[in-house]
């Protein structure tokens, strides 16, 4: 797993990081996408410029650094997650004793593990955080300096629209917002791509889960702020948690009705048994659950392709980060103090 900085303004940062991978000789044919990506980022383009200008500005530091047309960048990054894309995750949150947690694993196909990045970002005008990713630019989970944490699980899209995946999603909001509150009115308001849950966690123990696609949305949280915000649902349970599918009523007319050929329910089975039971203490819960040790979560068979790459804790109350590289069934978590 990569460690890269990305400092300075959006253009320089990118740069940078695609000389160092021009210096690396690394091989880029995987960035070509078909005529029907290429069309579908042209279209976002415009989206992202009104929202988030300066990840436009990244990608093209990017772009020039690597020495590649931007817009190959732009059509591998902006087509993720809506044109079919493997990542399988499980993720939740929970506040237990005065602590919130959010932790969550990553899923994914194990050629990944040599080219996936533990970021840290230090950008002149967007907020600190550390976050992981398969590629760049688009994350896919993370923390900021002010104690939000962000995190996606992939669903089979069976709608698209232009607009932003939910890597950028992550992204953004890890940018841009301090708090549960202001990441789900962001949400209420960005044109969305594809299909995902993201799932908030801040340090004053407000949670979400966020059920989304193009077309819907579906929020259940605690926090009590949120409830006339149409579409919103409050709980006055302390802890959400979601796998590869849609639960809510409203965004199951949406789910891929195709096999469940990542356990998607399974695991989802073993993340609301754990939540039945005493949690005790919280980060040895997250740990232990993660790990597989309260069920199916991570015991998958390698020889068939896919394992889980890494592991992620986001200790809110604490401002500590632990990750695994690799499964965390057979490797420890290690603190990540970057943030710090």
């Amino acid at each position: 797993m990569y460690h890269s900085n990305w400092k300075g303004n959006h253009y320089q940062a990118g740069f940078q990081y695609g000389s160092m991978l021009l210096h690396q000789h690394i091989d880029t044919s995987y960035l070509k996408r078909g005529e029907q990506c290429v069309v579908f980022a042209k279209r976002c383009i415009p989206i992202y410029q009104k929202f988030y200008p300066e990840i436009l500005q990244e990608i093209k530091g990017f772009s020039d650094g690597l020495q590649v047309d931007w817009k190959e960048i732009a059509s591998f990054l902006f087509s993720m997650y809506s044109f079919v894309f493997d990542n399988r995750c499980s993720c939740f949150a929970f506040c237990n004793n005065g602590k919130t947690i959010l932790a969550k694993n990553s899923d994914f196909s194990v050629f990944a593990e040599n080219v996936c990045d533990s970021v840290y970002y230090c950008m002149d005008n967007g907020y600190r955080f550390v976050g992981n990713t398969t590629a760049w630019t688009e994350m896919e989970d993370g923390v900021n300096e002010y104690g939000l944490a962000v995190a996606l699980t992939f669903v089979y899209p069976t709608k698209i629209a232009y607009g932003f995946n939910a890597g950028m999603l992550v992204r953004y909001l890890l940018e841009k917002c301090k708090t549960t509150k202001e990441a789900v009115q962001a949400l209420q308001k960005l044109p969305i791509s594809s299909a995902q849950t993201i799932t908030l966690a801040d340090k004053s123990g407000k949670i979400a889960l966020v059920e989304c696609n193009c077309e819907c949305i579906k929020v259940i949280t605690n926090d009590s702020d949120l409830k006339n915000i149409k579409n919103v649902e409050y709980s006055d349970k302390n802890f959400v948690f979601a796998t590869n599918h849609f639960v809510s009523d409203s965004m199951c007319i949406y789910q891929y009705s195709g096999e469940d050929d990542c356990y998607s329910h399974r695991r989802y089975q073993t993340l609301c048994n754990a939540f039945q039971n005493e949690i005790g203490d919280s980060l040895q819960f997250a740990k232990e659950l993660l790990s597989g040790k309260k069920g199916f979560l991570c015991q998958y068979d390698r020889q068939k392709g896919m394992d889980t790459i890494w592991s992620s804790i986001y200790d809110l109350t604490d401002n500590k980060i632990y990750r695994v590289e690799g499964n965390p069934a057979v490797k420890e978590f290690v603190e990540d103090k970057r943030l710090q």
